[in-house]
């Protein structure tokens, strides 16, 4: 019986490199597929004129080059398009930045929506719903406040949409990271652990079912067969939700060949694992499926594991080496190509590190409902924010 025991607990991390090894050449077909669109992207000279664009932004505070953001969607070679902010409190720091623009571009169209209704407990989508109805036109494009994008980004990000078989056009996004330990564990996540696991769902599913809060472009009539924006208004993964919920109407969710860029904060380690948790308890509850099966990709943990079990074998240290080059390979390949990463080759010393933290996030998020958003407290039940009070005083 213990025999037999110990044979499953060695059978275990050998299961787990092989499905890690899976996942990677998932990862690589994905990055592969994607440097072919990218290459011939067939969007890139639409034969139909472009449509006018509403860009919707909700804001809440400042974030790291909040004004270059801004200005980079200034610079749009597009024919027509308007800017809409959107803020809570009139007094929101974000406000001086948006004024500044107004100052600096007068000829273009940006607007600032004070919004001060309420409508749930994201209170990012409670401004959406409250800017969408301001806005002009048919073509809707919302994404994150620290977003800087390159002149053809609403050329490659609306010109799919011109076909009535796609619902919505979506990004990745590479992070540019403070100087401190946190900012760059953070970035080279995105770049070789997100961005990779995005590409293999793609992969994997024949094409993408949610959306990215880099870039959610879409039409309106399409977000009101789903109830607005007031439909999502209490989902703490809203930009999942709302690609979904556009797929689940028989339309297409495409994947730019575009990347996007958000400036990091200089996070600190804590800042760093609430922000991790926050994203994974965010993900555990809009995609369980998907997110119990992360368990299965931790390739160097399971790596390592193996080798403690057949006590450092030939054979394991085989199986270690070939499973920690196919993990690189996947970070170089999606970091450096598909991204364009410019950290990436100076940071890759860290990945050991960062995919071990990686699997105690992912065992941790299993034990608690708490996540902390823009300095409040949340219960999250079936995806759903709940507030926590602050009962202090």
């Amino acid at each position: 019986m213990v025999h037999s025991t110990i044979r499953i607990l060695q059978l275990v991390p050998l299961l787990g490199c092989a499905s890690s090894f899976f996942y990677y050449i998932l990862c690589l077909l994905g990055a592969r597929s994607f440097l072919r669109q990218r290459t011939t992207e067939v969007y890139a000279s639409p034969t139909k004129p472009l449509p006018p664009v509403s860009i919707l932004k909700p804001l809440k505070g400042t974030d790291p080059e909040i004004y270059a953001s801004f200005r980079s969607h200034c610079l749009q070679d597009y024919p027509q398009y308007e800017i809409i902010f959107g803020v809570s409190d009139a007094a929101d720091p974000a406000v001086a930045s948006v004024r500044q623009l107004q100052q600096e571009f007068p000829s273009h169209s940006i607007r600032l929506v004070i919004c001060p209704e309420i409508l749930g407990a994201n209170v990012k989508v409670s401004n959406l719903e409250q800017m969408v109805s301001e806005s002009r036109y048919e073509y809707l494009l919302v994404n994150d406040s620290d977003i800087r994008v390159e002149r053809d980004y609403l050329q490659h990000v609306v010109a799919p949409l011109i076909d009535n078989r796609v619902g919505m056009v979506t990004a990745l996004y590479r992070g540019v990271a403070e100087p401190t330990l946190g900012s760059h564990l953070e970035s080279l996540g995105i770049s070789t652990d997100f961005c990779a696991g995005v590409l293999a769902a793609k992969q994997l599913e024949g094409g993408l079912q949610f959306g990215l809060g880099s870039t959610l472009a879409f039409r309106r009539r399409d977000l009101e067969r789903l109830g607005g924006f007031r439909s999502i208004v209490d989902f703490l993964a809203d930009d999942y939700e709302l690609g979904r919920r556009i797929a689940d109407l028989g339309l297409t969710v495409v994947l730019s060949s575009v990347v996007v860029e958000t400036h990091l904060p200089a996070y600190g380690l804590s800042g760093f694992f609430a922000h991790q948790m926050r994203w994974a308890r965010g993900v555990r509850d809009a995609r369980l499926g998907g997110y119990i099966g992360l368990g299965s990709t931790f390739g160097l943990f399971w790596a390592l594991m193996n080798l403690i079990a057949f006590h450092w074998a030939p054979w394991a240290i085989g199986v270690f080496a070939t499973v920690a080059l196919a993990r690189l390979a996947v970070a170089i390949v999606i970091g450096r190509f598909v991204l364009e990463d410019r950290q990436v080759s100076k940071q890759l010393w860290m990945l050991p590190v960062r995919d071990l933290i990686a699997v105690g996030i992912w065992l941790v998020s299993f034990a608690g409902h708490t996540v902390t958003w823009r300095g409040d407290r949340f219960q999250l039940k079936n995806g759903r924010l709940i507030r926590i009070e602050n009962r202090s005083g």
